[in-house]
């Protein structure tokens, strides 16, 4: 071997030993750690590398996972759990271990600020125990409903039989209406409403009505109430615990929770002028859904998507679809277990690119819920099971909001720091947080069961069951924001 090989031979060898131009780093014993800020006192935050390596941070500051990585290894800080109250986003999560320790992954902790906007009184002069979400117009006033309170108290007892109410930006809250039940009025609603371009609403009530099984209403600005349609039970709905989707030419679409030619709920439409068809009723058992308690979302070519609470392959409930024909589809059987959901509820809501997100009551880990996704292929995945108190929710009842970042927002009727529930969030990559723990008692809300609703600055809004004014009572419920 003449000299010009062998130093050809022992450059290549170099090259190896050094990463020089190739894609093995010289560091042998790199770390991995960044920055925390955000933290106050007695908060923390627990990291994960590469879904390993947990690291506790008690304090603002530098952070450094104790086990090494080596170059070209690939690195993933994310958030196991967090002192709840307070969400704590990862920036520069990840990426490959290169020749030096890795010092710029950044966990910014931040408080989610909680107000009260309004506590309900009870009637007979407000409402009591709003059981739904929010919607909001143009000036950001928010408008719902309460399952009992108002001026009616002939057929609701003390509690009274509902109210559509409304609460201005300021926080000063007016009752629209009070529901006075059969056999004229609806009473008893449970589902929110939604707005036409006039400034029409529209809403469900779970009973009321001609023969008591619920009815659709319509409330103008005025303030002027009329029932759309009475259910009447087999062949027809009853039970309608859900709220209405509108079509381009004012068609309302819902679900009832029984009734229907096998008495497992149905899927009607109601036209502007009030007549009622009863699109598909559902047939139970191993091979079709039953009992869908939440409302509607519809595509942009008309097809329909729900949940039903029972039913299905495993009877833990559905997804299914309504073809714009009437044809109906069950997507997804849900297994329950403690590796899948059961018994979905809330809303579903859909991305642009036809994935279907909700949330199921209970499995998951400990039976606490999931956070569910379905691709456009029918396949279904949980994207989070909630653990419960004191670190993380349980039991949501509600369904999904996205923002534009795709970053899902809910809440969850149990679990948090006090038992009283919690607003999470879970980011477009997949990580869960804690928001917002609710405290109960006259100050703070508890038992969010409405799906939350966000304005154009990223603020939540949304309702609590019990908390607030009326303490004998557990309180009357309230309305709350989250910046």
């Amino acid at each position: 071997m003449n000299c010009r090989m062998l130093v050809w031979l022992l450059w290549i060898v170099m090259l190896v030993l050094t990463g020089c131009g190739g894609s093995t780093s010289t560091c042998a014993s790199c770390t991995v750690g960044g920055m925390v800020s955000g933290l106050s006192a007695n908060e923390s935050v627990t990291l994960l590398n590469n879904g390993g390596q947990a690291l506790i941070v008690s304090g603002n500051g530098g952070f450094t996972f104790p086990m090494s990585g080596v170059g070209g290894d690939a690195f993933d800080v994310t958030v196991k759990s967090h002192t709840p109250g307070i969400t704590c986003p990862v920036s520069n999560a990840s990426g490959m271990v290169g020749a030096s320790n890795v010092t710029n992954v950044v966990v910014s902790c931040a408080s989610g600020t909680e107000s009260i906007l309004y506590s309900f009184a009870g009637g007979p002069t407000d409402g009591l125990r709003p059981a739904a979400g929010l919607i909001i117009d143009s000036a950001g006033s928010l408008y719902g409903t309460t399952s009992a309170g108002g001026a009616n108290t002939s057929t609701g007892g003390s509690n009274g039989d509902g109210t559509v109410f409304k609460v201005s930006a300021s926080g000063m809250e007016s009752v629209l209406y009070s529901f006075i039940g059969s056999p004229t009025d609806g009473m008893r609603p449970q589902a929110g409403l939604i707005m036409d371009s006039a400034g029409n609403l529209y809403g469900t009530t779970e009973a009321g009505g001609a023969t008591v099984d619920g009815t659709v209403f319509k409330v103008t600005p005025a303030g002027s109430e009329s029932v759309l349609h009475s259910f009447g039970a087999v062949p027809d709905g009853s039970g309608p615990f859900s709220g209405l989707v509108m079509d381009s030419i004012g068609d309302l679409y819902g679900t009832t929770f029984a009734g229907g030619a096998s008495d497992n709920g149905t899927v009607f439409k109601v036209t502007p002028t009030g007549t009622e068809s009863v699109l598909y009723y559902f047939k139970g058992g191993t091979s079709d859904a039953a009992g869908p308690r939440a409302g509607l979302i519809m595509d942009s070519a008309g097809d329909l998507y729900g949940t039903t609470a029972f039913g299905g392959v495993n009877n833990d409930g559905t997804v299914f679809k309504i073809s714009a024909s009437g044809t109906e589809t069950v997507l997804y059987s849900f297994a329950g277990g403690t590796t899948d959901g059961s018994d979905p509820m809330g809303r579903l809501i859909m991305d642009g690119l036809g994935n279907i997100y909700g949330v199921t009551n209970t499995g998951g880990v400990i039976n606490d819920g999931t956070v569910f996704e379905i691709n456009a292929s029918g396949t279904e995945s949980v994207l989070h099971s909630f653990t419960g108190r004191p670190t993380d929710g349980a039991n949501p009842n509600a369904g999904l909001v996205m923002d534009s970042s795709g970053n899902l927002y809910g809440v969850t009727g149990y679990g948090g720091l006090n038992n009283d529930g919690t607003v999470f969030k879970i980011s477009a990559a997949g990580t869960e947080s804690v928001l917002y723990s609710f405290a109960g008692g006259a100050t703070d809300g508890s038992g969010p069961v409405g799906r939350l609703v966000i304005d154009s600055e990223g603020n939540l809004y949304g309702t609590t069951l019990f908390g607030g004014n009326c303490v004998s009572l557990g309180g009357c419920g309230t309305v709350f924001k989250i910046n």
